[in-house]
């Protein structure tokens, strides 16, 4: 006996290969159906025998009311619709288009004679045939609609469930079965809340997000989960569930982070993508003030340093959304620096940008800028922050770092800038190595100068490490498992506090709109990662087998933990629940500025001892760590 079904499917695969039926054929078959649907109404509502005695009567009949039924697709465009993607949308059109051929058609009826060829049909006739023709031509979108899914599910795809019951899960699964190449076969739906568990959503089941969900998708054959957008804070804060399914291989996609969901929008396949590790690490949603940012700096001359590093690229990101006036872009690395300037004139064309490279350390070129420009805003975010490298380079970390940063803040006193807000770090917090405690140098002074003027309002933000950035460890860890390990951790109790870039920039941004002058802000980074744990995680999503994770020691001037505040400071509240204001010890101007001119002669000299002798003796907290120079303490 001959496999009906394996034939059915080989001609629907055969049709769905072929291009979409042209318009003119669409309308030829709903024409069919309303017509047919005319001779099935006349024979349930007249009787056989009136059917079989006027056929030709009644056939021609039903073919002079096509006119009428064509002027509602016309206005409703049912015909330029694609069967085999049709919608709910779609199909009210086609009652709408019907609805209008209907009333047409009954307004005739009664303006034409008695006797004459549609005056003599009954109106319950039309009734009928109204619903015979509107079932019809829902039917066979449907019929379509499913054939075409069935010969969609025979190729080569990936079976997923959606991560979320709601509006987000709706669409990314309306998206899929839209999108005629999609690489994806929705296998079902999870509940996080455990809401509509067992029941049927679109035709797939839905799962409990609970203690046998991994055994529910391997039965199913489901390889793969994607994460509505509405549910990844919720997705995030299940560690649990997230282990599990990297523990099982089970892989994870999200949309891009670019992206914001907007729910009149169907989402695309292009914004889906496998999770990376910093997208599962727990973190709360911020909000920030953008109506005061964007007062703040629109229409604004903006100055930002470091502009082609990870903060400072993505501080241009963020501030070029407020419209300012002028973007003066400040960094001694060429090619990142080309980068932005390229990134700008594609997306901001409309806002004047100068790219100057240039060290900040260039007195006399930070002159011009300054003289030239006359930025109302500086961010600045130049800076070496390598701990080993500082370590080795002591005179380089004080000249450009501290010295640099002088420059630039003695020129924005000079030239009346409005705020000076600099990015610190919270390796400032009782330093342990060089780099720490030249940004403490830097805040200190940023705080006195604060203080000796009234002209210009200086403003420090502590955070510590951002995701992603260059030369972090994300990076770096990428780079280990491509060449197939091991990946390298210094500790295995070292731990960081980790925030993503933008979100870094967001709140730089906030403290800069709230600051008076002289605060020191510092950032709630969330929970503390331990680097082993983040390692192990990367090796397990990455699917690779027998990395191992090898400890290295720590680094010179490196700790197992960083702080937020010193042993001494206190904080105080914001009215943003993410900063907070730290309550340090300032210095006086006189003897902010002596400490600075007397390192960077040093500096000059390139004696290390002496140097870092110096910094302890500005900054007593300054402990050094696993370094040769522990003997000054």
């Amino acid at each position: 006996m001959p496999n009906y079904k394996e034939h059915i499917r080989r001609l629907a695969s055969w049709y769905f290969s072929k291009n979409t039926l042209p318009y003119w054929c669409v309308l030829a078959i709903d024409c069919i159906i309303i017509v047919f649907a005319g001779i099935l109404a006349t024979y349930f509502v007249q009787g056989e025998n009136s059917l079989t005695n006027n056929f030709w009567y009644i056939l021609r009949t039903w073919c002079l009311t096509l006119p009428f039924f064509i002027i509602g697709m016309r206005l409703f465009h049912t015909y330029s619709g694609i069967m085999r993607y049709s919608s709910t949308i779609d199909m009210m059109r086609q009652a709408f288009a019907l609805m209008v051929g209907f009333i047409l058609v009954l307004i005739i009826r009664e303006l034409m004679t008695y006797g004459s060829i549609i005056h003599s049909t009954r109106r319950l006739t039309f009734v009928v045939m109204f619903l015979l023709a509107l079932f019809g031509q829902w039917a066979l979108r449907i019929i379509i609609k499913y054939l075409y899914e069935v010969v969609q599910v025979t190729r080569n795809r990936q079976k997923v469930a959606i991560y979320g019951v709601k509006e987000g899960g709706l669409s990314i699964a309306q998206a899929l079965l839209k999108n005629p190449n999609s690489k994806y076969e929705i296998g079902g739906f999870i509940s996080p809340d455990g809401s509509l568990n067992s029941k049927y959503l679109m035709g797939k089941k839905v799962r409990r997000a609970g203690p046998h969900i991994i055994q529910h998708l391997r039965k199913a054959g489901i390889s793969a989960i994607i994460v509505s957008p509405l549910q990844v804070d919720n997705f995030r804060e299940n560690e649990e569930l997230v282990n599990k399914l990297i523990k099982a291989q089970i892989k994870i996609l999200m949309m891009i982070q670019e992206e914001e969901w907007d729910p009149t929008k169907d989402i695309k396949q292009e914004q889906l993508k496998d999770v990376e590790v910093e997208d599962l690490l727990p973190r709360e949603k911020i909000v920030i003030d953008t109506t005061a940012i964007g007062e703040m700096l629109k229409g604004k001359t903006i100055l930002i340093t470091g502009a082609a590093g990870s903060i400072g690229s993505e501080m241009v990101h963020q501030i070029a959304k407020f419209k300012p006036a002028n973007l003066i872009l400040v960094d001694q690395a060429e090619t990142p620096m080309h980068d932005v300037r390229l990134y700008m004139n594609r997306k901001y064309s409309d806002i004047p940008c100068e790219t100057i490279v240039g060290s900040i350390c260039a007195s006399v070129l930070m002159e011009y800028v300054f003289e030239h420009y006359k930025p109302e805003y500086v961010f600045h975010a130049a800076a070496y922050k390598h701990v080993p490298m500082m370590e080795n380079n002591p005179g380089v970390a004080i000249t450009n770092n501290v010295y640099g940063t002088r420059i630039i803040a003695d020129l924005a006193v000079k030239y009346g800038t409005k705020k000076f807000v600099m990015i610190s770090t919270d390796k400032a917090v009782n330093p342990t190595n060089v780099m720490g405690c030249s940004k403490r140098i830097c805040e200190i002074y940023c705080q006195a100068l604060n203080a000796h003027q009234k002209g210009t309002q200086f403003i420090t933000t502590r955070f510590g490490n951002v995701l992603g950035s260059n030369g972090s460890v994300i990076p770096l860890f990428r780079q280990q498992l491509k060449k197939g390990g091991p990946l390298t951790v210094t500790h295995p109790d070292i731990i960081r506090y980790f925030m993503l870039i933008p979100e870094a920039c967001q709140l730089v941004l906030e403290a800069g709109t709230m600051g008076k002058g002289g605060e020191i802000y510092i950032f709630d980074m969330g929970k503390p990662v331990r680097i082993a744990d983040l390692a192990q995680r990367m090796i397990d999503l990455s699917g690779a087998k027998d990395v191992e994770i090898k400890y290295t020691g720590l680094r010179d001037g490196e700790k197992l933990y960083e702080e937020l505040l010193n042993d001494e400071e206190q904080t105080k509240p914001t009215i943003h629940p993410k900063i907070k204001i730290a309550k340090v010890r300032e210095y006086p101007y006189e003897q902010a500025l002596k400490n600075e001119e007397e390192l960077f002669k040093l500096a000059l000299l390139y004696d290390d001892m002496a140097i870092v002798k110096k910094m302890k003796e500005v900054v007593p907290e300054y402990k050094s760590q696993h370094s040769k120079y522990e003997v000054l303490d």
